[in-house]
């Protein structure tokens, strides 16, 4: 399976994908931060962040999107910028058939760490442990994207994924080429029982 991470943001977007290997082990393939200038107007920097989740959708074909779930902060212009991009990063991704799962930062950490208060560079550490990296993912967007990736593989089978329906099934969208490769046991049952459903 493979599981992009979005740590979604206006100014910065963290992205990470991981392949998961036997033992739910999981294999850093690729990780960045899309960058938007504070200066140009939202719409613009919405649609630069369009499209380069985009060219992330096409190039490396995940088979789920694990979005970081906002919460309310103080800051109501940072918390706006943090919800447009989530919610755009989670259209795109449903306009393309492709699961999405939410991930609060607590059971980001908690998946990670072991501990639901820990602090980002406890967060890179242990992502730069697990993924058994050379050197820490910077800046702590990208750490923290690829943790939301390693949570939701060691977490998603009971996560909220959105809800499956006909344009999700995971085999067809594999056959019309629109996401991974290596489907698990557990996706190809999934994925058998919509059709039988229908």
């Amino acid at each position: 399976m493979r599981i992009l991470g979005v740590d979604p943001g206006l100014t910065r977007l963290g992205l990470g994908v991981i392949d998961a290997g036997r033992a739910r082990q999981a294999r850093m393939v690729a990780v960045d931060v899309i960058r938007t200038p504070s200066q140009d107007s939202s719409d613009v920097r919405l649609g630069r962040i369009a499209d380069a989740f985009d060219t992330w959708l096409d190039n490396y074909r995940p088979d789920v999107v694990s979005i970081e779930r906002i919460f309310a902060r103080n800051d109501v212009s940072t918390i706006m910028g943090t919800a447009q991009a989530s919610g755009l990063t989670m259209g795109l991704a449903a306009r393309r058939g492709i699961p999405v799962a939410m991930h609060t930062p607590s059971e980001v950490k908690a998946a990670v760490t072991g501990n639901g208060r820990a602090d980002k560079k406890q967060v890179t550490h242990m992502v730069t442990r697990i993924l058994k990296l050379d050197s820490p993912p910077k800046p702590a967007d990208a750490a923290d994207a690829l943790a939301l990736a390693i949570c939701h593989l060691w977490r998603g089978a009971s996560a909220a994924l959105s809800t499956p329906g006909a344009t999700k099934d995971v085999v067809d969208r594999q056959r019309a080429g629109r996401q991974g490769d290596n489907l698990t046991p557990a996706q190809r049952a999934w994925a058998q029982a919509i059709r039988d459903a229908r």
